[in-house]
């Protein structure tokens, strides 16, 4: 089956299909136009794959188990290398949480000092810190016709006033002229 079934069938893409493959979890042949053609059981080793990173492992993590790729890992009992590196994958899981909830509860205290702002008034467009001056970022979008005036947008520029219509009579033939 060639890549874009694959990917169908198995849930995923043909970019994370040729990911597995460049990290040595899946292989395939190239036909003679250049295509990819996997096997039928290729559709195993991915739900397997996909399982395994689902569950939270790497695809390094993945790699140590090339070899049970191809059966019903789901339902099956893992190996005590299977569960070593899955407690490995969990501590460093583990580690990076406490160390965002520390992050958090730092800037959490950090911000506990400083009272609740009022919510800006709806009416008030610039909110309550922003100053009264205009503000060009709210002018209204502007182009520069080549002799460097400004117009709207939406009103046609030399260089553009005809793009439609150009675009529209590129595929046309052009009509033979009458009497010919």
């Amino acid at each position: 089956m060639r890549i874009g079934e694959l990917a169908r069938r198995t849930g995923t893409t043909a970019r994370a299909l040729r990911h597995y493959e460049q990290a040595g979890l899946i292989s395939s042949v190239r036909a003679s136009n250049g295509y990819r053609v996997y096997e039928a059981d290729a559709v195993v080793r991915v739900a397997n794959i996909r399982y395994l990173l689902g569950a939270g492992l790497t695809l390094d993590d993945v790699a140590a188990f090339a070899g049970c790729l191809d059966g019903d890992m789901p339902g099956t009992p893992p190996s005590a290398g299977g569960l070593r590196i899955a407690r490995e994958r969990l501590a460093v899981l583990e580690a990076r949480i406490a160390a965002q909830t520390e992050a958090r509860d730092r800037l959490a205290a950090a911000l506990a000092r400083f009272p609740e702002p009022p919510l800006p008034d709806a009416s008030d467009e610039h909110g309550p810190d922003r100053p009264r001056t205009r503000d060009h970022t709210h002018a209204p979008d502007h182009t520069l016709t080549p002799d460097r005036t400004p117009t709207p947008d939406r009103t046609p520029t030399p260089d553009r006033a005809n793009a439609p219509d150009r675009a529209r009579s590129a595929g046309r033939a052009k009509a033979p002229a009458a009497g010919g």
